[in-house]
């Protein structure tokens, strides 16, 4: 392989690899070194990026120098960094060391993991880390567990499978089926994730399927609510088929009452899917383990490693007591995919849309063994600290008042300075054009990144406390930032 035209066919020659294969590795550990250089938030112009790149690809091959260089110079001005420690906006997705060599080693081998015989090491790797994580969760050995990409597609797959179940049920005597998909009904509660539509729409379920149900003061879902919403429609013709409990819902990390839940959808025999995507992980510390009770009776879970374990996005765990619906709402096959050892083994590909799965347990592998059960749970558990810690700082501030209970590493919070309005209507309306406006100053200072939701009609400021590189100095500065925003505005 030494003539011009084999070599032009060739991929990079492993002596190139090798030295820009050392050089990333360098610059990604540069990166992570001295994240806190960087501004958290990109300063750049709407089309910036698109702007500075050409409208047409190169004909010859770039040198990988160049790549880099306008990698460097073109991309990184763009980039938001989620790793930085004070990236403390939503739940924050930081990766670590273990879990980025693990998605580079995953890429060097570039396998496909659809069925087992098409890579052995893939299936089996997947059920033993699933099985490793639901030990450390205290899920019950009853469910069966699978890998999907978000918590968006792993509940699409719980409601699908709510929807199998539910076509051994009739309307008012025709079986269910498409025709009747409108009549279907499903429930979450008022903070429950948007992606849950989303689930029910792909599905066939129409808007008017979609029943929220009312929360309480901490945000929790109401059963006695949940119930007389079922009850009603029974009566007016609807079938319900799921509920969507939530554990750590996006706006407050509030905890429905799965246990109270579970017992009514139980005797109403609808399928019980809990979202716990982000709080989940927080299982993991045996004092926090009561997030869970009651799950032995779900149908369904959903636990992403990506928002609070340290794992490169994405992953998300997702458990069923009940992987028959969820094979029988999704098994296909063709003649080419099977093997004579289909009958003995777990096809990844039976129990979801996806043909093509990527080897994300290796990450989950690495990360488990790296920092061990009690390391990760070291970890949660300072986060959850430094939430409360910042959380006491709000309630004894005379400047703020915190919005909603503290279960994990959120607060939820707002500024109240005395010297506004005391027309209780228009002083509402003042504190959050005054809020909206802190949050703009706060992430436009370059140091600090944080959220917003609005909760019973209050503009409400989030501080998410998640990444691994997030410490105690970051938190005080975040306070410190906080409060010399608002000054500057109310002087």
């Amino acid at each position: 392989m030494t003539n011009g035209k084999t070599k032009i066919l060739e991929d990079m020659a492993s002596t190139e690899f090798r030295k820009y294969g050392y050089e990333l590795v360098d610059w990604i550990a540069d990166y992570l070194d001295n994240i806190e250089d960087y501004s958290v938030l990109p300063k750049t112009e709407i089309g910036e990026i698109k702007n500075s790149l050409p409208d047409q690809p190169p004909k010859s091959g770039e040198s990988f120098e160049t790549i880099l260089s306008d990698f460097d110079k073109k991309i990184m001005p763009g980039i938001t960094h989620w790793n930085h420690p004070n990236f403390m906006a939503y739940f924050n997705s930081t990766s670590s060391g273990p879990g980025i060599l693990a998605d580079l080693l995953s890429a060097g081998l570039n396998i496909n993991g659809m069925s087992w015989h098409t890579c052995p090491s893939a299936t089996e790797l997947e059920e033993v880390t699933l099985n490793w994580l639901a030990q450390m969760l205290g899920i019950p050995v009853k469910f069966w567990g699978i890998i999907y990409d978000t918590a968006s597609m792993s509940s699409l797959h719980a409601v699908a499978a709510a929807r199998e179940q539910a076509k051994e049920l009739f309307i008012n005597g025709e079986e269910l089926s498409q025709s009747n998909y409108s009549q279907l009904r499903i429930y979450c509660s008022e903070q429950a994730h948007f992606s849950i539509d989303k689930c029910a729409l792909t599905l066939g379920i129409n808007k008017e399927g979609i029943r929220k149900i009312p929360v309480d003061k901490e945000f929790r879902m109401i059963p006695e609510k949940l119930s007389e919403a079922v009850k009603q429609d029974r009566k007016n013709g609807w079938l319900p088929f799921c509920v969507v409990a939530t554990v750590g819902t996006t706006s407050t990390t509030s905890v429905d009452p799965v246990k109270e839940i579970a017992t009514i959808c139980k005797k109403e025999k609808i399928w019980l899917h809990v979202d716990a995507a982000y709080a989940g992980t927080a299982a993991i510390i045996p004092e926090m383990r009561w997030i869970f009770d009651g799950i032995e009776n779900v149908d369904s879970i959903v636990v992403n490693p990506h928002k609070w374990m340290f794992t490169p996005i994405d992953l998300s765990a997702f458990y069923t007591s009940k992987p028959e619906m969820l094979k029988q709402a999704f098994s296909l096959s063709a003649e080419y995919l099977q093997s004579s050892s289909d009958e003995k083994v777990t096809n990844y590909m039976d129990y979801g849309i996806q043909l093509g799965r990527r080897f994300r347990s290796l990450k989950l592998w690495f990360i488990i063994k790296y920092f061990g059960v009690n390391g990760i749970r070291n970890r949660i558990r300072e986060h959850i600290r430094l939430a409360k810690k910042f959380a006491d700082w709000i309630d004894n501030n005379d400047d703020f008042e915190r919005m909603a209970p503290v279960h994990f590493g959120v607060v939820c919070f707002r500024a109240v300075p005395k010297n506004i309005s005391d027309d209780q209507s228009l002083r509402e309306n003042e504190l959050n054009k005054l809020n909206e406006k802190l949050l703009n100053k706060i992430n436009s200072s370059d140091k600090l990144f944080l959220s917003h939701t609005v909760l019973n009609n209050k503009y409400t400021i989030r501080i998410s406390i998640s990444g691994i590189r997030t410490l105690e100095k970051n938190v005080k500065d975040a306070q410190l930032i906080i409060q010399n925003k608002l000054s500057e505005i109310l002087t």
